[in-house]
């Protein structure tokens, strides 16, 4: 009997719980790092961008309105799933040249922070709001509430590791998140999206996208449906014009060095801040 030919894995982008090639129907030939494996990887578009946000909108106010437990309980099952498929995502980390050791160390610790930010979903809120001293016959409470959609162009540094970490700090206060997947090594991109799906994400609460940085960076940081754009890299070029851009419409703009996500358990929730706003609410007292 002849062997059984192998089928091979389309790459795709992952956009509002679903699995499409680019509109464009453009890809990236992607080559492994020991030359064994070149790989087409879907590139996005710029329109496939604004259909993720878009999508990420329409997911917003489910997301944001369900509990915070239940935020965590969501995230904690994305650490069940990923330990499921460890061995997966380290031959991933493999085939983009990272050290064997160095490939299971970092799946194990982005396990790590899924369970740790879980652990916050429910917390944060109680460290973070404050009752307000008034002289006033009033009740005033201050107390964080989710900024909305989150661009995120994401680490090329250990980029599983780091792309996670942000990405849980900013999906469990309630946000939604468009993320540019790195370009150095993109093949965890699509096991982290199948990961997501099979872990109760409503669709459109993360969109990941695979292409090339330079051609959608300025729109990760103009288009004036984003609330927030989180910037991970060390170019100076790219943060002036991230820096410039986000202005527009006066959204939050984040830059994070590479010492700034090797900082990300030292920092504990004050990495949640980033994405969030302070809303104080004042209440007649006897009402």
């Amino acid at each position: 009997m002849a062997d059984q030919i192998k089928i091979k894995k389309t790459r795709k982008l992952y956009i509002n719980g679903k699995f499409p090639r680019s509109e464009s129907e453009r890809y990236i030939a992607w080559i492994s790092s020991d030359n064994s494996e070149t790989i087409n990887i879907a590139r996005a578009s710029r329109k496939d961008f604004r259909d993720s946000v878009r999508c990420a909108r329409g997911a917003l106010t489910d997301w944001k309105n369900k509990t915070a437990y239940n935020r965590g309980q969501i995230l904690y099952r994305m650490a069940e799933m990923m330990e499921s498929r460890k061995e997966q995502l380290i031959r991933e980390l493999f085939l983009g040249g990272a050290v064997k050791n160095t490939a299971k160390s970092e799946v194990e610790t982005t396990i790590d922070y899924l369970v740790y930010y879980a652990g916050w979903a429910d917390k944060y809120q109680q460290i973070f709001s404050s009752v307000n001293p008034v002289d006033q016959p009033y009740f005033s409470f201050t107390v964080p509430e989710p900024t909305g959609v989150v661009s995120v162009l994401c680490p090329n540094q250990l980029h599983l590791k780091y792309t996670v970490s942000v990405l849980s700090s900013i999906i469990l206060s309630g946000n939604t998140a468009v993320l540019l997947y790195s370009e150095d090594n993109p093949l965890p991109a699509l096991t982290l999206a199948e990961i997501i799906h099979t872990s109760d994400v409503p669709p459109g609460v993360i969109n990941i996208l695979t292409g090339k940085r330079e051609e959608l960076l300025e729109q990760f940081a103009s288009h004036m449906d984003v609330n927030a754009v989180v910037y991970c890299g060390e170019n100076q070029e790219e943060i002036k014009t991230i820096q410039k851009l986000s202005s527009v419409n006066v959204k939050r703009c984040h830059i994070l060095k590479d010492r700034n996500l090797e900082n990300t358990l030292n920092d504990g929730p004050y990495t949640i801040l980033r994405t969030v706003e302070m809303k104080t609410t004042w209440h007649p007292v006897g009402i």
